[in-house]
């Protein structure tokens, strides 16, 4: 890190605690979570990610970031995270291409699928939209394992979660959820540094979320535990947490007595209530019970706009870089 960036490091960290004791005062003592907007922060780095591929595009007319998304089925929601991937890659310069399959397919027809994108040469990034919805039994393991390393964006295959269990941070691709925590970590607090030392407590143990989560936080220095179905005293390992990531799948789960006062709080639940009257939408909630804990918190992340929007982001960003790395061969400064 050179001085100029040290410098601005350093003042953000300092702006962020001067603001988070200022407003501890003025409300005589009690905590009120600052806000992290994955909403807002997504944007600022897909216009990053936006200007850094109009160069690119300037310098190179053929250049091109293409991001293939395999369907199968129909799901409701699905059609919506795919039509969101698809409208914030045309937002930035960059393509996503929906490859939509009927869900009588079989395991050997959709691994071929992935091997014909696999030998795409204009296809950057391949992903499998989860959960399949197909009529015949699907190994998703063994399908998205069939993703060449360098266009696995989603960071799910065995070599490049291997990788990062090994902490070869600069050789895999980092998956997209874990990577928007630790992205809003850092930005909500000023420090980029800001984990380095911390008890970070993962609530949840997946391996699209939980695991890696725990993983990448450790290689950032932060002193990880991982805890599950199976932990005893999961309140009192959440009250150690100076940065607690939950990924459980049950709304309100986590309880404002859960909570280090002035913790970080990162809650990755989508938790979908139907709405229970005509022309009315349905809610979304976290695992965290955001109102109780934001009376506790340091920072905490709300439910719809916190960790989704910059899932998104991380794709995008994760599918412009392999699209640096595979047609200019360039693996610094993407």
């Amino acid at each position: 890190m050179n001085l100029q960036k040290l410098l601005i490091t350093t003042v953000n960290a300092i702006a962020c605690k001067t603001a988070r004791k200022l407003a501890f005062e003025l409300r005589g003592g009690r905590m009120v979570a600052q806000l992290i907007s994955g909403t807002e922060i997504s944007k600022q780095l897909l216009s990053e990610v936006a200007e850094k591929l109009k160069k690119r595009k300037e310098s190179n007319s053929s250049f091109r970031a293409v991001l293939a998304i395999v369907q199968v089925g129909d799901r409701s929601d699905s059609n919506v995270y795919i039509g969101a991937k698809i409208k914030k890659a045309a937002e930035i310069g960059a393509e996503g291409r929906l490859i939509k399959l009927p869900d009588t397919l079989t395991q050997a027809e959709l691994e071929e699928e992935i091997e014909k994108l696999n030998a795409d040469d204009d296809v950057d990034g391949i992903i499998v939209q989860l959960p399949l919805d197909c009529k015949n039994h699907i190994d998703a393991d063994a399908v998205i394992d069939k993703i060449h390393p360098l266009k696995d964006v989603d960071g799910l295959t065995r070599e490049n979660a291997g990788r990062l269990m090994r902490g070869e941070l600069r050789r895999t691709i980092i998956p997209c959820t874990p990577n928007g925590c630790l992205y809003l970590v850092q930005k909500a607090t000023g420090d980029h540094d800001y984990v380095n030392g911390k008890s970070v407590v993962v609530l949840g143990r997946s391996k699209i979320v939980g695991a890696p989560a725990a993983a990448l936080f450790m290689w950032h220095h932060g002193t990880t535990t991982i805890c599950h179905s199976k932990t005893k005293d999961l309140k009192e390992q959440c009250l150690r947490a100076d940065i607690l990531i939950v990924a459980i799948g049950k709304k309100h789960f986590v309880k404002g007595d859960w909570i280090k006062p002035g913790a970080v709080v990162i809650d990755c639940g989508i938790n979908v209530e139907p709405a229970t009257e005509p022309g009315k939408r349905n809610k979304l909630y976290g695992d965290v019970d955001f109102e109780a804990a934001k009376e506790v918190a340091g920072y905490i992340t709300p439910v719809p706009g916190g960790v989704g929007p910059m899932t998104v982001a991380m794709l995008i960003k994760n599918t412009y870089e392999q699209a640096v790395r595979r047609r200019l061969h360039e693996t610094n400064g993407v």
